[in-house]
This record gives structure tokens, sequence and C-alpha cells, in this order.
């Protein structure tokens, strides 16, 4: 091959492998732009999909419920509803008050608690007036129609004065606070220690 083939293909070739590197520079500066942009797409898909969520419970629960609300405590709670009262049970087949309110500390916030009323009241939790209450707290009361300050039922609060728990009548469903019956037996609310 002569000299000047060979420079005219070193040329050719030093011209090609200068677009190349300047084509793959281009591109590798794309990759970054390109993973920001898919990560912003799925962010936003997950911000619809948690405010779609938080609408749905909202509309369950009847009160708003908000991107600071405990939503595992709200989906978990939303599982719950309906389920039938049984007398010493603690699964989704049948349960009792302080069933639930054990289940939902175990399966919300890892905590074990006792098993009876009494035993929640008195060894788990500090004792807090019902003006300080905060989602995730218990409510407790008197419902057997004695005059005693020892509870013998508790619920799950939530929020805006709302409550819920395993009614020996209706299962498990959500009340207020203010209703006349909760009013007059409510004892105390206690946050688990």
């Amino acid at each position: 091959m002569s000299e000047i083939a060979i420079l005219n293909k070193t040329k050719y070739n030093s011209r090609c492998g200068n677009r190349f590197f300047r084509v793959a520079s281009v591109i590798k500066s794309l990759v970054p732009v390109f993973f920001a942009a898919m990560l912003m797409l799925s962010c936003s898909a997950s911000r619809r999909a948690a405010a779609d969520e938080r609408a749905a419970l909202s509309a369950k629960f009847g009160f708003e419920i908000t991107k600071d609300d405990n939503i595992k405590l709200y989906r978990y709670v939303s599982s719950w509803i309906g389920v039938r009262y049984r007398t010493g049970g603690t699964t989704k087949s049948g349960v009792d008050c302080s069933g639930f309110a054990g289940a939902v500390y175990n399966d919300v916030y890892g905590k074990k608690i006792h098993r009876t009323v009494v035993d929640i009241y008195s060894e788990d939790c500090r004792h807090i007036r019902q003006g300080n209450l905060e989602e995730g707290d218990l409510v407790f009361f008197r419902t057997d129609g004695k005059n005693s300050k020892t509870p013998n039922h508790v619920g799950v609060y939530l929020k805006n004065g709302k409550f819920v728990h395993a009614s020996s009548s209706r299962g498990v469903v959500v009340n207020s606070l203010e209703q006349e019956y909760y009013r007059k037996e409510f004892i105390k609310g206690g946050r688990v220690k």
C-alpha cells in the first residue's frame, strides 16, 4: 500500500474514531437524563397510586386520610372491617376486642401486648386523657353497666374522635367517641409503652 493510501486510511479511521467517541460521549451524557426521567415518571405514578389509595380509604372510613397519617394502620384496619365478633378470637374468622387490639399492635407496630383488656390497661399503657389521644393509641371503656373504673372493652384510636374496635353486636366497626354510649362508658386512653 502506498504512503498516501496509508495516510488517507489513517485520516479516515481517525475521523471515524473521533465521530464514534463523540457519539458515545453524547449517549453517555444522556443515560443519567434517561434514568432521571424514568424515575420521575415512576415517582409520579407512585404518588398517584398513593393518593388513590388514600381517597379510597377516606371514603371507607368517612374522614380524610392524608399523607401524614399512618397509611399502614388504615390499610390494615380496613381489611378487618366487618369481621364478626367471637369471644376469645384473634383471627379474621372471629375476634374479640383485645384480640383485635393485639393484632393491630403486632402487625402494624411490631409490638406484643397482653391478651386481656385489664392487663393491657394496667401493664402495657401509659394512661392519657381523651384530649391527648393520637393515632394508634388505645381507648378503654366500661361497657357492662358496673360502676367501676376497671375497663372491659378496648379499641384503637384513629383520628377526628373515631376509633375502631370489635363490637360484640356488630363485629369490627368504626365508631365515634362522641356517640352518647361511648362518651358515657369511656374511662381513659392508653399509649402503649
